[in-house]
């Protein structure tokens, strides 16, 4: 089995795992290219941390599509490397990192320059989980005949909510920063 520094080697940069999105590109984007990472103590101490970023992700995943563009700026304000490898083309990496049994993403790896996993980070801030928990909620039974249509407008409603609502942002980057911030 590959260890996670070979996922990294093998991992393409968030730049062009972005730019080469053909899923909710767009939506990834404008949350880029808004979201402004404060300038604080935590990005001097990732600066001086000697680490690297791997990303799990996929592109057709919501929270990915709101949780890559604010990492991705948080390893540039550092000035360190954060690449992606997907999530489906090989799930023995996923498979170590589940979330409640489940292969959740994204998964942000931190490795040190030696290639270990120090941290991780992911799939969601609680605030967002309380959103998808209550959004969830609301929905029909399974077995109810409009329960694919309505769950289908849920999604739709939820990713227009993290692209508009920019305290969305604020919870995915105050989340990452105290995981990470602990280990450094």
């Amino acid at each position: 089995m590959k260890t996670e520094q070979q996922y990294f080697e093998e991992a393409v940069s968030i730049q062009q795992y972005m730019d080469e999105m053909s899923t909710l590109k767009d939506e990834s984007f404008a949350i880029y290219d808004k979201f402004a990472v404060p300038n604080e103590a935590f990005i001097e101490q990732l600066k001086n941390s000697n680490v690297h970023i791997l990303a799990i992700t996929e592109d057709w995943c919501g929270d990915a599509m709101l949780n890559n563009p604010i990492v991705r700026k948080v390893a540039e304000a550092a000035g360190i490397e954060m690449r992606a490898t997907l999530r489906d083309a090989d799930t023995d990496l996923i498979d170590k990192y589940l979330t409640n049994g489940g292969r959740a993403i994204p998964i942000y790896l931190l490795l040190n320059e030696a290639g270990e996993v120090i941290g991780k980070w992911g799939p969601r801030a609680p605030e967002l989980q309380q959103f998808v928990m209550d959004a969830r909620a609301q929905l029909p039974d399974k077995e109810d005949p409009t329960f694919e249509e309505v769950q289908k407008a849920m999604y739709v409603n939820m990713r227009n909510q993290y692209v508009e609502d920019s305290t969305n942002w604020t919870y995915v980057y105050e989340d990452f920063k105290k995981a990470i911030s602990t280990i450094l």
